[in-house]
């Protein structure tokens, strides 16, 4: 699939512009500085949707990746593949103006606006794809799966950072979400320092504005976990191998 540039209608425009003006005027002082940079690299503005061509160039030069576009959301067995490709899977269809704050499922915004911009950023990426690897060992195992669907989870969609001792958002989950940009650095939810046993054992409802989020210090630090991560799948898995042939 491509995205068809020519088919965005004035909705479409008017839907980017509104979401991207909303989000634009509380996120600078709540969102990652990096991400904050990496909108303006990647060139993201309110009064143009996002040319495929034209992000593919810049992430391209920035990192390696590149974006590829699907109708709804992919299954494990072709999301893995293609994040350890570098390969990004994205829909261009955008929302009504009526659905402003609630969807089904992932739409452009949140695919784009929430996720893009950090694909610039080579020490995030370099997590990302290693996290895509160490899931592609497992794609025939649905708990080590699950697993890491929980670290992909709390970092990259709903992670949160310390940056100069303040708490701010990083994770795409967020980010493109009015309601739990402001939420997610309450006093409300949980604030949980990141451990890699943690994170793989928290369940989660993807239904609901999340009640627990994890703090990092850095993408170093998510790109440093990568080991552990493998270890502590690799070794439940044995576990259950062990206890399925007792």
């Amino acid at each position: 699939m491509k995205q068809n540039y020519s088919k965005y209608r004035a909705e479409d425009f008017k839907v980017w512009k509104t979401l991207f003006e909303r989000q634009m005027k509380i996120l600078p002082e709540l969102a990652s500085q990096s991400y904050l940079e990496a909108v303006d690299l990647v060139g993201f503005r309110s009064d143009k949707i996002p040319d495929f061509k034209e992000v593919n160039a810049i992430l391209k030069e920035q990192s390696g990746w590149q974006l590829s576009v699907v109708p709804n959301i992919v299954p494990n067995e072709e999301f893995f593949p293609l994040l350890s490709n570098k390969t990004f899977s994205a829909t261009s269809w955008l929302r009504k103006m009526s659905e402003l704050d609630y969807l089904d499922e992932p739409d452009m915004f949140h695919d784009v606006f929430g996720h893009v911009p950090l694909l610039s950023n080579p020490t995030f990426c370099a997590f990302f794809k290693g996290l895509a690897d160490i899931a592609m060992k497992y794609l025939d195992d649905p708990e080590s799966i699950e697993m890491l669907g929980r670290m992909y989870w709390f970092t990259i969609e709903f992670g949160l950072i310390r940056e100069d001792g303040i708490l701010k958002i990083y994770g795409a989950g967020i980010l493109s979400s009015h309601g739990e940009t402001k939420f997610s650095l309450s006093n409300e939810p949980e604030h949980l320092e990141f451990d890699v046993a943690s994170v793989l054992e928290q369940d989660y409802d993807n239904m609901k504005i999340q009640d627990k989020y994890f703090v990092i210090e850095s993408f170093e630090q998510l790109f440093q976990s990568l080991n552990k991560i493998e270890r502590y799948v690799q070794e439940k898995a044995k576990k259950r191998t062990h206890n399925s042939v007792a």
